[in-house]
C-alpha cells in the first residue's frame, strides 16, 4: 500500500509523483429520544449506515456534519459534539477514508434525502447490519453512554 504513485504530466510528459492521502469524512450519531437515525444508502456500498459523507474543500468538520445531517435526514441537529475519529484504512471498501464522528440530537422525525433511499429511527442496541465500520461506531457510542 503505497502513499504515492508515479504518473506522467499530460502537458510536458515529465514523471511526477502523485501523492495519495486519506479522504476526510464525517459521520453523525443523531439521537432522537432513545433511538438513533440510520439511513439506507442510495449508492454503493448499499445498506444501512449512519448519516455522513465527505468534507468539502474549505468546510470545517462541524459544518460538514451539520450539512450532511440536513441533506440526508432533513434534520437540523443541535448539541453537536465530537465523539471519536476512525481511521482504519479498510473501513471503507472504496478508498482510505478517515471519519470524524459526531453525536447530535434532534426533535423531529427524519426524512430521506440526498444519498439516502430510506431513513428511520432504530434502537442502537439492536441495529440492522451496518455498512463500513458503523457497527463498531455504534458499539463504541453505546459503551460511552454506559460509562457516562
Amino acid at each position: 500500500m503505497g502513499a504515492t504513485k508515479q504518473t506522467r504530466c499530460p502537458a510536458c510528459d515529465a514523471v511526477v509523483t502523485e501523492w495519495r492521502n486519506p479522504i476526510p469524512t464525517v459521520d453523525i450519531v443523531i439521537e432522537v429520544g432513545e433511538k438513533i437515525v440510520l439511513i439506507q444508502r442510495a449508492n454503493e456500498p448499499y445498506g444501512f449506515a449512519l448519516p455522513g459523507g465527505f468534507v468539502d474543500y474549505g468546510e470545517s468538520l462541524e459544518a460538514a456534519a451539520l450539512r450532511e445531517a440536513k441533506e440526508e435526514t432533513g434534520l437540523t441537529v443541535k448539541n453537536l459534539r465530537q465523539f471519536r475519529a476512525y481511521s482504519d484504512p479498510d473501513r471503507d471498501p472504496r478508498q482510505h477514508n478517515i471519519s470524524v464522528v459526531f453525536v447530535a440530537e434532534a426533535d423531529a422525525a427524519p426524512t430521506a434525502g440526498d444519498d439516502a433511499s430510506g431513513v428511520g429511527l432504530y434502537d442502537p442496541a439492536d441495529p440492522p447490519p451496518l455498512a463500513f465500520d458503523h457497527g463498531n461506531i455504534v458499539a463504541d457510542y453505546l459503551a460511552a453512554k454506559k460509562r457516562a
